[in-house]
């Protein structure tokens, strides 16, 4: 080394380098062997031999196991549950009253549960019948009772069968709230984990008062409450010894001992709850042969006639609203909403009628309707012929092809370009791209006015205005109002190719009824918790209506409107009495028939149809919806005032038609027959005679023949429902020249007899 050249630098660094890593390894291991000697001295002192050195291999080794077969509990016992969150209301139902708007109970929805009695309000002889029958050592342990799981398994094992449940009353709420009800090992597991969970965050009372207020009791019932009130009318702060007894032997087998199925096996199992409470110490002898010879009654259980697709449609919003609002933390709750019973139930008989006496005839089998209130509140929903053998709800789920019930909002999309009801049209022949619609006569009607051309529902009138407009302004038209379907963008669609649901047509049509102001459909006025405090109020979360269209292009629609009942297709739903507006829609192959119309104070929606798609008779929209809404609003519309709307105001034509009887001769577009329309409500001959006489006086003097649709009248297969009648011009508007055209001389009597005014004989039927 000494040899080795020192002066350069690199070489020196390398050596030194070299010297510091040998010394470092040296010394290293120098102090292990060291270190190791010392510890190897300080062990030997604790050197056991013998018999004691087998003991503690045998502690060492069950403690290494032990810890090895801990972690691998854990990883197969501990259930997918972090315990963050509104754990205790996890996987819940909720449970929901609904009233009328004067408080009556009319349906539930969801499960029944009633969670609002304190457990201090709970009679001691309920509680103690749970202890005793379910974990009479409850007080004593600390989820897992030990003592209790052995007997039951020793019980069972003299039984050779399941006798006796082991679950302690935590391990049953631990179940019930987060676990299924598979009977397996690990589910076992679970429960005591999360028994032990419980125990540590919730006080006895609180653990009991979950158990008997989530457990199932048979009937839909979930908790003690809502069991009282449904197997004895009352509620669980009155039930006396025997019917806490059956109630406790419900947690069991709640299907197998419920009393309204089984009476025989619930008060045998109510014998069981009460000795095995007399054992407990919990009863006399006196107070269980008392309790045994005065069984509870059981009521006979009550259906309500509810509203049922009406409730249907008001759960769907309520837990939407609720979700909204963010309240999810009450799950038992009382809805107040804004159904009108009257109107439900009488709506529901005259589609059902209807259905009865003309469905077979002109094969289809289902009709559905809405009414609500031009600001959106449901008043009645009639979603099919019968709830209980399909629950489909055919006026709020079911998308049918709405035919010229759309028209209306082709033309409000042409009024707001600048269009007026007495411009001029061209109701002519038009072609689309090789589509080409034609009228339901097959005629046209050349130059007429807007107003006309909606009351005659022509149909190359719409499909002009779409040329003019562009489909994209009929489109957002129709959203603006509250139509929220979607809607398609082929040139058909402006006569109603699109399908829609009724609530969703009728809904735009409020906003007609409003004046332009949006209408959004609701059922829901108040929520309550059951104690009453107010958790929403419409009055005080609702948002205005906005004005979504000018009030006077409305007007101008509603004027409109207004010509297709009075002298269009819709005049079988003329109420007479009230200023209204409405559309008749019709699609192609007679598969689907709508009628919407309104009033100031309702508006209504009527489908007809049948749920296979297949084609009714030539039914039209004026033929079968029409007379049926005027069926259902004649009802809503009772003690209502007739009131004015946007472009149609209430002036004394109103009140004369109020006073003045239905009965008169109507010749029906739809069918080409003139019948008498003499309505629903009765009227006195004397009237009709006066307004005949005043119709109809060129007739005093000719006889007449019965009058019946000429056997070579054709109908058009179009998508346009307007009838024409045989013999008279497309552009004619009054009635009198239609009975110009059908009435015709009889042929000479052979004897003379004292003539009779045709007024006279038609008024022999009101005798």
């Amino acid at each position: 080394m000494a040899k080795l050249p020192n002066h350069n630098p690199i070489f020196r660094i390398f050596w030194a380098f070299d010297s510091i890593v040998s010394s470092s390894v040296f010394e290293t291991w120098d102090a292990c062997k060291r270190w190791g000697s010392a510890y190897s001295s300080f062990v030997y002192r604790f050197k056991i031999t013998g018999p004691r050195r087998f003991l503690v291999d045998v502690v060492d080794d069950f403690a290494t196991f032990g810890m090895v077969f801990a972690f691998c509990l854990l990883a197969f016992a501990l259930p997918p549950f972090s315990g963050l969150g509104d754990v205790w209301n996890k996987n819940r139902e909720f449970a929901i009253t609904f009233t009328d708007a004067n408080g009556e109970i009319i349906g539930q929805r969801g499960i029944k549960q009633d969670d609002a009695i304190p457990l201090e309000e709970m009679p001691p002889a309920l509680i103690k019948a749970v202890l005793a029958t379910e974990d009479a050592r409850f007080f004593d342990h600390f989820g897992v009772d030990g003592i209790g799981t052995m007997r039951a398994i020793i019980q069972n094992a003299r039984a050779n069968s399941v006798v006796q449940g082991g679950s302690s009353l935590t391990q049953q709420v631990a179940k019930n709230l987060f676990l299924s009800p598979e009977r397996t090992i690990q589910r076992k597991v679970h429960e005591a984990f999360l028994s032990l969970w419980i125990e540590a965050r919730k006080s006895k009372q609180e653990i009991l008062k979950l158990y008997l207020d989530r457990s199932y009791l048979g009937g839909g019932n979930y908790g003690v409450e809502a069991a009282a009130q449904f197997y004895f009318g009352k509620s669980i702060r009155d039930v006396n010894l025997s019917e806490a007894a059956m109630l406790a032997g419900l947690f069991k087998a709640p299907s197998k001992y419920a009393p309204h199925q089984n009476m025989e096996t619930a008060k045998a199992r109510a014998n069981v709850v009460l000795y095995r409470m007399l054992d407990a110490g919990f009863i006399t002898q006196g107070e269980l042969l008392q309790a045994r010879r005065a069984p509870p009654p059981v009521i006979a259980q009550r259906s309500l006639d509810s509203p049922d697709w009406f409730l249907d449609w008001a759960y769907t919003q309520t837990i939407a609203l609720l979700e909204e609002q963010r309240l999810l933390s009450d799950f038992v709750i009382e809805v107040k909403t804004t159904v009108d019973m009257k109107l439900q139930v009488a709506a529901q008989k005259i589609l059902n009628e209807v259905i009865d006496t003309e469905g077979p005839g002109y094969r289809f089998s289902q009709m559905a309707s809405v009414t609500m209130t031009p600001e959106g509140a449901v008043k009645a929903i009639v979603g099919g012929r019968s709830y209980e053998n399909s629950q489909f709800n055919r006026a709020t789920n079911a998308l049918r092809q709405t035919g010229s019930a759309f028209k209306p909002f082709v033309y409000l999309a042409a009024l707001l370009q600048g269009y007026t009801p007495d411009r001029m049209v061209v109701d002519a022949p038009i072609a689309v791209g090789g589509w080409s619609p034609g009228n339901y006569s097959g005629k046209y009607g050349g130059r007429i006015t807007m107003t006309t051309a909606l009351a005659k529902s022509y149909n190359s009138v719409p499909v002009r205005l779409m040329v003019d407009i562009g489909r994209p302004a009929i489109i957002k038209t129709t959203h603006d109002v509250g139509v929220k379907g979607e809607l398609e963008t082929w040139p058909p669609m402006v006569l109603g190719t699109s399908a829609l649901a009724l609530m969703d047509v009728t809904t735009g049509y409020a906003t007609f009824a409003g004046g332009g102001k949006l209408a959004e459909p609701y059922t829901i006025l108040e929520i309550r918790r059951p104690n009453g405090d107010i958790i929403y109020d419409r009055d005080k979360f609702a948002k205005p209506q906005k004005q979504v269209v000018p009030e006077e292009k409305i007007a101008e629609l509603n004027s409109m409107l207004k010509e297709v009942v009075k002298h269009g297709t819709a005049r079988r739903a003329d109420l007479g009495f009230a200023p209204q507006g409405g559309k008749t829609g019709t699609n192609q192959a007679y598969r689907d028939a709508w009628y919407v119309g309104f009033t100031a104070h309702n508006v209504t929606g009527v489908w007809v149809g049948n749920d296979d798609f297949s084609p009714m008779r030539q039914v039209t929209g004026g033929l079968i919806p029409a007379p049926a809404w005027k069926r259902i609003m004649e009802v809503a519309e009772a003690g209502e005032k007739p009131a004015s709307l946007a472009g149609i105001p209430l002036d004394g034509t109103y009140t004369v038609a109020a006073a003045e009887p239905d009965g008169v001769l109507v010749p029906d577009d739809e069918t080409g027959i003139v019948t008498i329309d003499t309505g629903s409500s009765p009227r006195s001959a004397e009237g009709v005679a006066v307004v005949l006489n005043d119709m109809f006086s060129l007739f005093e003097k000719k006889p007449v023949k019965k009058v019946t649709k000429p056997k070579d009248t054709k109908v058009a297969k179009t998508l346009d429902e307007t009838l024409v009648l045989p013999g008279a011009n497309a552009n004619v508007d009054s009635e009198s020249s239609f009975m110009k055209e059908l009435f015709v001389p009889a042929e000479p009597q052979k004897k003379k007899k004292k003539k009779k005014s045709v007024v006279k004989k038609i008024l022999n039927v009101f005798d």
